[in-house]
């Protein structure tokens, strides 16, 4: 009886610890939340600095989006990098956008954000590159 005790206190625990971290993560996006709708964001991440800009605006899912983004100092890096669009703590399906250097530190490409069943708006989109340490932006959408 009382390791059955001990392995629910155990699960209760996890339970609660995992949802400590969801929530954390939420707020941590939120603090990174950013206008879009306004114009670019901006963030910075060690000695780079990353700003995403989304036309046309307001920005809403179902419409071909272009998405821009510009990466300084941009010297020693590829001449494509791949957004990936997601939603934070949930699962939408693979959704990425590559991104061709356009001029300079400049990179563009198109793609879609997909409306949620759920009605939720808030969307994160991801640098995906190992040597730029994964910069992501938050925002809602329309």
């Amino acid at each position: 009886m009382v390791f059955r005790h001990t392995i629910a206190t155990l699960a209760l625990f996890t339970v609660l610890l995992n949802s400590n971290s969801i929530f954390t993560g939420a707020l941590i996006a939120k603090e990174r939340e950013c206008n879009i709708h306004q114009g670019p964001c901006t963030i910075t991440t060690g000695s780079r600095s990353f700003t995403l800009n989304i036309e046309p605006k307001p920005v809403s899912a179902m419409k071909e989006l272009t998405f821009s983004v510009t990466v300084t100092p941009c010297n020693k890096l590829p001449d494509t990098l791949l957004l990936d669009l997601s939603m934070p703590g949930m699962q939408m399906g693979k959704n990425q956008v590559t991104l061709v250097r356009k001029s300079g530190c400049i990179y563009e490409g198109k793609g879609i954000i997909v409306r949620c069943m759920s009605g939720r708006t808030l969307w994160q989109v991801t640098i995906l590159s190992d040597e730029l340490k994964n910069p992501a932006f938050t925002f809602n959408v329309r």
